[in-house]
């Protein structure tokens, strides 16, 4: 079986490049050198001099303004006779250059044959093209900052095109596919991408700041745990066993509180084979926190300050306006938060008590009123019936931020239940999640320690699984074990990293914050 040949072969473009990559060869000039040390970038030199008066092109021509040496992407050229005119487009930004019929020389070009300097940039240096310019600084008539150039070196030669420069990237679908040519034709996704890196290093230091440890857990789990949520599946071969994906990063979080490390984070990825939409991604990137000896009541009081940091960080305000479904929101951070009960905030927001209603009568109203799955609505126990309601009814009211404390103990079989007596008898347990612009950003319980509830809580899990509930876990005797050896007062939160990163981004998308985003082949 033979491998074909890529389509892009065929390309015309590709076809008069390589020949022109044949040529560059043939007069002894290496397109692709090991190394190139720039001494600045665009960023660097529009800071340093701006509003600073450094001469004019005659003064660069002579060498007596400053020097510097860049290096990046040529994605404008326009020749004008004894001189031409281009853009260089490096990690931080662009910046004018200029070549000159006399004085631009080109590294490695044999002197005195038929091809300048000039006439090589123009005929054998394509848009796209990585090159080297040294030079000095001069501003044109306009004020535009050029450098002049005294050498330049290639230093990759680009075989295919960038993107045409009126029509672009308009498909999104090959923005997301391609995203080094998204990166390369617009700026502002660059813009993006480097405040996540900022949000995620803020986030890293407020964690740091609080004395919490970041740790590395396995990806690869003989048994998955700690959402309901189904795996990705696959095989060790050096053991001929089953593994899964993790789904979530709290088992292995837990045994180490066990172990005496009273506070752990952990910032990675996370896999959950479901379903891919606006806000979620099945390859995402999520981070759990475990402090020994706090409760929900302390990480609500902690996910509020992480955000109102974050916020007057990047913005100077814990007031930040964001738009969601065509719609301006100022959202405000600052703490506290608003906090309400599940119950309490079906009642302020869809005007229904629960606690008033049959199980049947809860029953009749989902299926009269909501795009639920009718089997799993009648097979629901009560707490994930008032779930189902929360979920169907308050949800899209939660635009500014709220804590939603509070919940059924049937949405989760590892929180604690709660400490007010008439709470307990109604089996709710001490769990919160955050809602800002209608979306969860995190989940956090004051977390169960008491094995014998924990494992009867599990095997009932694993009951579910059993019997077809493909989100339910299985039960994982060794995390039980380790909770019998005893586990402190605990409090613990996960929160999805791309979508803070969407909220601060002011993303629409959570595609739009990821590098390469899951896709179909083709799409």
């Amino acid at each position: 079986m033979s491998i074909e040949e890529p389509e892009y072969h065929q390309h015309e473009e590709f076809c008069n490049r390589s020949v022109k990559l044949k040529e560059i060869r043939a007069l002894g000039i290496e397109p692709y050198p090991h190394k190139y040390t720039p001494t600045h970038t665009a960023e660097a030199l529009a800071h340093k001099y701006e509003g600073v008066e450094i001469g004019h092109s005659e003064d660069a021509e002579k060498g007596t303004t400053d020097g510097a040496c860049i290096a990046g992407r040529l994605i404008l050229f326009r020749s004008m006779g004894k001189n031409a005119f281009a853009h260089l487009q490096d990690g931080t930004g662009r910046i004018q250059v200029m070549f000159n019929r006399d004085m631009t020389k080109v590294v490695g070009l044999p002197e005195g044959g038929e091809l300048t300097p000039i006439k090589f940039i123009e005929k054998k240096i394509d848009l796209g093209d990585i090159i080297g310019v040294e030079g000095h600084l001069f501003r044109t008539q306009k004020g535009e900052l050029t450098l002049f150039a005294k050498k330049v070196t290639l230093l990759c030669k680009t075989l295919l095109p960038l993107p045409d420069k009126h029509s672009g990237l308009a498909d999104k679908g090959v923005r997301y596919r391609k995203r080094w040519l998204d990166l390369i034709t617009h700026p502002d996704v660059v813009t993006v991408f480097r405040m996540r890196s900022r949000i995620i290093q803020l986030v890293r230091r407020y964690l740091e700041r609080l004395n919490f440890m970041e740790v590395e857990n396995p990806i690869l789990e003989n048994v998955y745990g700690g959402a309901e949520a189904r795996p990705f599946v696959t095989k060790l071969n050096a053991l001929n066993q089953e593994m899964f994906l993790r789904i979530s990063l709290e088992i292995p979080l837990k045994k180490l509180i066990v172990g005496g490390m009273d506070r752990v984070y952990e910032l990675c990825k996370v896999f959950r084979n479901e379903g891919i939409d606006r806000t979620h991604n099945p390859e995402f990137t999520m981070m759990e926190v475990y402090a020994a000896y706090w409760d929900y009541n302390d990480m609500m009081v902690f996910i509020e300050k992480l955000f109102e940091e974050i916020a007057l960080e990047l913005y100077g305000s814990t007031q930040i306006e964001v738009e969601k479904d065509g719609k301006l929101y100022a959202i405000e951070l600052k703490a506290p938060w608003k906090r309400i009960s599940m119950k309490d905030s079906i009642k302020e927001y869809a005007s229904i008590d629960v606690d008033a209603l049959s199980d049947e009568e809860m029953r009749k109203i989902l299926l009269d009123k909501a795009s639920l799955d009718p089997k799993e609505v009648h097979h629901a126990p009560r707490g994930k019936l008032i779930a189902f309601f929360f979920e169907e009814f308050v949800e899209e009211h939660l635009i500014q931020p709220h804590h939603i404390t509070d919940h059924p103990i049937e949405t989760t079989p590892l929180c604690k239940l709660h400490r007010d007596p008439k709470l307990r008898e109604q089996k709710i347990v001490e769990r919160f999640e955050s809602f800002i612009l209608a979306q969860e950003f995190c989940n956090s319980y004051t977390e169960l320690n008491d094995p014998e509830l924990q494992r009867a809580l599990l095997v009932q899990q694993a009951e579910m699984k059993l019997a077809g509930n493909e989100e339910a876990n299985p039960l994982d005797e060794e995390f039980i074990e380790a909770i019998c050896q005893g586990m402190p007062p605990t409090g613990g939160l996960g929160m999805g990293v791309d979508r803070l990163v969407m909220l601060f981004t002011k993303a629409q998308s959570i595609r739009d914050v990821l590098y390469f985003p899951l896709m179909r082949p083709g799409e």
